[in-house]
């Protein structure tokens, strides 16, 4: 498994991480909604499979509701995003108005290329943002992180 270091340049997350699986079925996991429910959140948070909307098309919606608990206190975070560019299995893009705690409206990007390495392999680079400061890139490459190893579980069951 490798990981290269993640930059935070402008605010943007960047990421590159390989995965011992075939580019298809790691691009599945993105897409289908039982298998998202399965990963998707830092260890910790749920992403309830009824709270997931994935319509696989340009357009098409890319929504998770990621939820905790916190203090005993019930804790979400919805992802509601717009597919904008879907090209299965090689690149995912969509897009999504986030209001971060200072209530200022950021227009946010996912990006995830897919790339084969062969023999059953797959780097995703994967590229987010901007966000409005570092510290939220370095919470977001953190989550990611720590969903990526739930997806490293699900893929070796896959």
């Amino acid at each position: 498994m490798n990981m290269q270091p993640d930059t935070t340049e402008s605010h943007t997350l960047t990421m590159t991480r390989d995965f011992d699986a075939p580019r298809e079925l790691v691009f599945r996991a993105f897409m289908d909604p039982d298998q998202l429910a399965a990963w998707f959140g830092p260890e910790g948070v749920d992403s309830p499979r009824d709270r997931i909307v994935i319509e696989p098309r340009v357009g098409g919606a890319w929504n998770v509701v990621m939820t905790w608990d916190e203090g005993g206190e019930a804790k979400e975070s919805p992802v509601n995003a717009t597919i904008s560019v879907y090209e299965p299995p090689v690149l995912l893009v969509a897009g999504e108005m986030a209001h971060p705690e200072q209530g200022i409206p950021l227009q946010l990007q996912m990006r995830l290329e897919f790339e084969d390495l062969g023999g059953g392999r797959t780097r995703l680079h994967l590229t987010q943002g901007p966000f409005d400061s570092t510290e939220w890139v370095e919470m977001t490459r953190e989550g990611w992180g720590s969903s990526f190893i739930k997806l490293d579980k699900l893929l070796a069951n896959t």
